[in-house]
Protein backbone atom coordinates (compact mmCIF):
# COMPACT_ATOMS: atom_id res chain seq x y z
CA UNK A 1 0.00 0.00 0.00
CA UNK A 2 2.44 2.45 0.82
CA UNK A 3 4.59 1.67 -2.13
CA UNK A 4 2.01 2.32 -3.88
CA UNK A 5 1.73 5.13 -2.73
CA UNK A 6 4.75 6.45 -2.95
CA UNK A 7 4.66 5.44 -6.72
CA UNK A 8 2.00 7.51 -7.59
CA UNK A 9 3.19 10.48 -5.94
CA UNK A 10 6.32 10.26 -8.38
CA UNK A 11 4.55 9.95 -10.92
CA UNK A 12 2.03 12.68 -10.51
CA UNK A 13 4.21 14.98 -9.06
CA UNK A 14 6.55 14.43 -12.79
CA UNK A 15 3.02 14.83 -14.51
CA UNK A 16 2.16 18.20 -13.18
CA UNK A 17 6.11 19.48 -12.93
CA UNK A 18 5.67 18.78 -16.86
CA UNK A 19 2.49 20.83 -17.34
CA UNK A 20 4.31 23.76 -15.04
CA UNK A 21 6.99 23.36 -17.88
CA UNK A 22 4.92 23.93 -20.29
CA UNK A 23 2.90 26.49 -19.11
CA UNK A 24 5.75 28.33 -18.17
CA UNK A 25 7.12 28.19 -21.74
CA UNK A 26 3.57 28.59 -23.32
CA UNK A 27 1.41 30.29 -20.88
CA UNK A 28 -1.51 27.89 -21.88
CA UNK A 29 -4.30 27.83 -19.20
CA UNK A 30 -5.19 24.62 -19.80
CA UNK A 31 -2.34 22.58 -19.31
CA UNK A 32 -1.83 25.38 -16.46
CA UNK A 33 -5.22 23.76 -15.01
CA UNK A 34 -4.28 20.37 -15.75
CA UNK A 35 -0.99 20.86 -13.83
CA UNK A 36 -3.13 21.86 -10.63
CA UNK A 37 -5.60 19.18 -10.71
CA UNK A 38 -2.53 16.57 -10.63
CA UNK A 39 -0.93 18.42 -8.03
CA UNK A 40 -4.05 18.44 -5.75
CA UNK A 41 -3.75 14.38 -6.06
CA UNK A 42 -0.22 14.68 -4.98
CA UNK A 43 -1.15 16.70 -1.89
CA UNK A 44 -4.24 14.36 -1.28
CA UNK A 45 -1.82 11.22 -1.79
CA UNK A 46 0.92 12.81 0.44
CA UNK A 47 -1.89 13.41 2.88
CA UNK A 48 -3.04 10.15 3.14
CA UNK A 49 0.70 8.59 3.06
CA UNK A 50 1.12 10.93 6.27
CA UNK A 51 -1.74 9.37 8.12
CA UNK A 52 -0.72 5.79 7.10
CA UNK A 53 2.60 6.47 8.37
CA UNK A 54 1.26 8.06 11.46
CA UNK A 55 -0.96 4.99 12.41
CA UNK A 56 1.94 2.40 11.24
CA UNK A 57 4.92 4.51 13.76
CA UNK A 58 2.22 5.53 16.32
CA UNK A 59 3.71 8.93 16.57
CA UNK A 60 4.08 11.95 13.73
CA UNK A 61 6.24 11.36 11.19
CA UNK A 62 8.62 14.70 12.31
CA UNK A 63 11.25 13.09 13.97
CA UNK A 64 14.12 13.00 11.48
CA UNK A 65 15.23 15.08 8.90
CA UNK A 66 13.58 12.72 6.17
CA UNK A 67 10.50 12.80 7.25
CA UNK A 68 10.52 16.47 7.99
CA UNK A 69 11.67 17.09 4.25
CA UNK A 70 8.96 14.81 3.48
CA UNK A 71 6.76 17.26 5.45
CA UNK A 72 8.39 20.51 4.15
CA UNK A 73 7.65 19.36 0.55
CA UNK A 74 3.53 18.87 1.63
CA UNK A 75 3.44 22.24 2.74
CA UNK A 76 5.32 23.43 -0.69
CA UNK A 77 2.62 21.81 -2.85
CA UNK A 78 -0.14 23.09 -0.07
CA UNK A 79 1.35 26.77 -0.42
CA UNK A 80 1.77 26.30 -4.74
CA UNK A 81 -2.01 25.14 -4.80
CA UNK A 82 -3.22 28.47 -3.32
CA UNK A 83 -0.56 30.65 -5.18
CA UNK A 84 -1.60 29.01 -8.04
CA UNK A 85 -5.54 30.41 -7.56
CA UNK A 86 -4.35 33.89 -6.42
CA UNK A 87 -1.42 35.10 -8.59
CA UNK A 88 -1.33 33.94 -12.35
CA UNK A 89 2.44 33.56 -12.23
CA UNK A 90 3.78 30.44 -13.87
CA UNK A 91 7.26 31.13 -13.14
CA UNK A 92 6.86 30.94 -9.48
CA UNK A 93 4.80 27.80 -10.09
CA UNK A 94 7.36 26.24 -11.61
CA UNK A 95 10.00 26.71 -9.87
CA UNK A 96 8.27 26.12 -6.39
CA UNK A 97 6.97 22.39 -7.56
CA UNK A 98 10.63 21.41 -9.11
CA UNK A 99 11.62 22.49 -5.52
CA UNK A 100 9.12 20.71 -4.11
CA UNK A 101 9.75 17.79 -6.31
CA UNK A 102 13.56 17.43 -5.54
CA UNK A 103 12.62 17.41 -1.63
CA UNK A 104 10.21 15.00 -1.69
CA UNK A 105 12.19 12.66 -4.16
CA UNK A 106 15.30 12.82 -1.87
CA UNK A 107 12.32 12.06 1.22
CA UNK A 108 11.34 8.97 -0.30
CA UNK A 109 14.29 7.45 -1.86
CA UNK A 110 15.81 7.46 1.50
CA UNK A 111 13.26 6.19 4.04
CA UNK A 112 13.76 6.67 7.24
CA UNK A 113 15.08 3.60 9.54
CA UNK A 114 11.47 2.74 11.31
CA UNK A 115 10.93 1.31 7.66
CA UNK A 116 11.67 -2.33 7.09
CA UNK A 117 14.69 -3.26 4.71
CA UNK A 118 12.08 -5.03 2.57
CA UNK A 119 9.81 -1.74 1.95
CA UNK A 120 13.17 0.51 1.51
CA UNK A 121 14.11 -2.22 -0.88
CA UNK A 122 10.79 -1.83 -3.07
CA UNK A 123 10.67 1.97 -2.65
CA UNK A 124 14.12 2.16 -4.27
CA UNK A 125 13.32 -0.53 -6.94
CA UNK A 126 10.08 1.77 -8.21
CA UNK A 127 12.13 4.47 -7.87
CA UNK A 128 14.68 3.20 -10.18
CA UNK A 129 11.30 2.75 -12.24
CA UNK A 130 10.53 5.91 -12.07
CA UNK A 131 13.61 7.14 -13.49
CA UNK A 132 13.89 4.55 -16.23
CA UNK A 133 10.67 5.45 -17.22
CA UNK A 134 10.93 8.77 -17.70
CA UNK A 135 13.93 9.44 -19.54
CA UNK A 136 12.78 6.77 -22.29
CA UNK A 137 9.34 8.86 -22.42
CA UNK A 138 11.58 12.17 -22.93
CA UNK A 139 14.30 10.24 -25.40
CA UNK A 140 11.21 9.33 -27.30
CA UNK A 141 9.78 12.74 -27.53
CA UNK A 142 13.47 14.03 -28.73
CA UNK A 143 12.91 11.58 -31.43
CA UNK A 144 9.61 12.62 -32.51
CA UNK A 145 11.09 15.97 -32.48
CA UNK A 146 14.24 14.93 -34.63
CA UNK A 147 11.75 13.78 -37.34
CA UNK A 148 10.20 16.42 -37.47
CA UNK A 149 12.80 18.64 -38.01
CA UNK A 150 14.38 15.91 -40.32
CA UNK A 151 11.71 16.48 -42.35
CA UNK A 152 11.95 20.77 -41.71
CA UNK A 153 15.17 19.60 -43.34
CA UNK A 154 14.19 17.61 -46.47
CA UNK A 155 11.66 19.82 -47.49
CA UNK A 156 13.67 23.06 -46.79
CA UNK A 157 16.31 21.46 -49.74
CA UNK A 158 14.01 20.19 -52.33
CA UNK A 159 12.15 23.81 -51.77
CA UNK A 160 15.54 25.54 -52.44
CA UNK A 161 15.85 22.81 -55.16
CA UNK A 162 12.42 24.28 -56.75
CA UNK A 163 11.31 20.57 -56.46
CA UNK A 164 8.14 20.53 -55.39
CA UNK A 165 4.66 18.73 -56.24
CA UNK A 166 1.02 17.84 -54.37
CA UNK A 167 3.14 15.06 -52.90
CA UNK A 168 4.94 17.83 -50.66
CA UNK A 169 1.65 18.36 -48.97
CA UNK A 170 1.87 15.16 -46.77
CA UNK A 171 5.11 16.83 -45.59
CA UNK A 172 3.13 19.30 -43.92
CA UNK A 173 4.30 23.19 -43.79
CA UNK A 174 7.88 24.41 -42.78
CA UNK A 175 6.32 26.60 -39.97
CA UNK A 176 3.91 23.21 -38.92
CA UNK A 177 7.31 21.03 -38.84
CA UNK A 178 9.03 23.16 -36.94
CA UNK A 179 6.39 24.09 -34.33
CA UNK A 180 5.43 20.06 -33.71
CA UNK A 181 9.71 19.23 -33.46
CA UNK A 182 9.54 22.79 -30.44
CA UNK A 183 6.44 20.99 -28.89
CA UNK A 184 8.25 17.58 -28.83
CA UNK A 185 11.24 18.84 -27.28
CA UNK A 186 8.92 21.22 -25.14
CA UNK A 187 7.87 17.84 -23.41
CA UNK A 188 11.10 16.05 -23.73
CA UNK A 189 13.15 18.16 -21.59
CA UNK A 190 11.01 18.27 -18.21
CA UNK A 191 10.97 14.59 -18.62
CA UNK A 192 14.63 14.31 -19.04
CA UNK A 193 15.24 16.98 -15.89
CA UNK A 194 13.00 15.11 -13.32
CA UNK A 195 14.30 11.71 -14.70
CA UNK A 196 18.29 12.77 -13.93
CA UNK A 197 17.22 14.13 -10.49
CA UNK A 198 15.57 10.99 -9.61
CA UNK A 199 18.73 9.04 -10.83
CA UNK A 200 21.14 11.32 -8.93
CA UNK A 201 19.48 10.73 -5.55
CA UNK A 202 18.93 6.77 -6.59
CA UNK A 203 23.05 6.86 -6.75
CA UNK A 204 23.37 8.81 -3.91
CA UNK A 205 21.58 6.27 -1.73
CA UNK A 206 22.48 2.99 -3.78
CA UNK A 207 26.20 4.37 -4.31
CA UNK A 208 26.56 6.46 -1.45
CA UNK A 209 27.52 9.41 -3.64
CA UNK A 210 26.38 10.72 -6.69
CA UNK A 211 29.48 9.96 -9.44
CA UNK A 212 29.43 13.70 -10.73
CA UNK A 213 31.84 13.53 -13.04
CA UNK A 214 30.79 10.04 -14.67
CA UNK A 215 30.76 10.28 -18.33
CA UNK A 216 27.16 9.42 -18.45
CA UNK A 217 25.72 11.84 -16.13
CA UNK A 218 27.90 14.69 -17.59
CA UNK A 219 26.36 13.80 -21.22
CA UNK A 220 23.09 13.54 -20.43
CA UNK A 221 23.25 17.04 -18.39
CA UNK A 222 24.99 18.55 -21.90
CA UNK A 223 21.66 17.07 -23.84
CA UNK A 224 19.68 18.64 -21.66
CA UNK A 225 20.99 22.29 -21.81
CA UNK A 226 21.81 22.04 -25.54
CA UNK A 227 17.64 21.14 -25.76
CA UNK A 228 17.18 23.97 -23.40
CA UNK A 229 19.04 25.98 -25.77
CA UNK A 230 16.90 25.42 -28.49
CA UNK A 231 13.64 25.97 -26.82
CA UNK A 232 15.12 29.25 -25.55
CA UNK A 233 15.70 30.08 -29.61
CA UNK A 234 12.76 29.48 -30.65
CA UNK A 235 10.33 30.70 -27.84
CA UNK A 236 12.47 33.69 -26.32
CA UNK A 237 14.99 34.65 -29.05
CA UNK A 238 12.32 33.86 -31.82
CA UNK A 239 14.57 31.68 -34.04
CA UNK A 240 12.91 30.21 -36.95
CA UNK A 241 14.03 27.91 -39.99
CA UNK A 242 17.13 26.14 -41.29
CA UNK A 243 19.58 26.81 -38.38
CA UNK A 244 17.33 25.74 -35.65
CA UNK A 245 16.47 22.42 -37.86
CA UNK A 246 20.17 21.74 -37.29
CA UNK A 247 20.76 22.71 -33.87
CA UNK A 248 17.53 20.83 -33.29
CA UNK A 249 19.51 17.79 -35.49
CA UNK A 250 22.69 17.95 -33.61
CA UNK A 251 21.29 17.64 -29.85
CA UNK A 252 19.76 14.25 -31.29
CA UNK A 253 22.73 13.57 -32.35
CA UNK A 254 24.27 14.19 -28.86
CA UNK A 255 21.73 12.29 -27.31
CA UNK A 256 22.48 8.98 -29.42
CA UNK A 257 25.75 9.44 -28.45
CA UNK A 258 24.71 9.79 -25.03
CA UNK A 259 22.53 6.54 -25.17
CA UNK A 260 24.98 4.07 -27.16
CA UNK A 261 28.52 5.41 -26.33
CA UNK A 262 28.77 6.80 -23.18
CA UNK A 263 27.12 4.05 -20.82
CA UNK A 264 30.27 2.04 -22.15
CA UNK A 265 32.50 3.99 -20.25
CA UNK A 266 29.97 4.80 -17.09
CA UNK A 267 30.88 3.25 -13.76
CA UNK A 268 27.52 1.91 -13.41
CA UNK A 269 25.28 2.34 -16.38
CA UNK A 270 24.41 -0.43 -18.41
CA UNK A 271 22.50 1.98 -20.76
Amino acid sequence: MIGALYFLILVFYSLSVLGYFIDFMQNNQKVNKAAFWLLSIVWGLQLVLFLLRYLLLDRLPLMTSLEGMFVYAWILVSVSLVLNRILKMNALMLFINAIGFILLAISMIAPAEDISPALASVLITEFLIVHVGLLLLSYAAFTISFVFSLLYIAQHKLLKKKKWGRWMDRFGTLSDLQRNAYFASLTGVPLLFTGLILGMIWASVTVGEIPWFDLKIVSSFLVLIVYGVFLVQYRIAGMRGYSLALLNTAAFLLLLINYFLSSVFSRFHIW
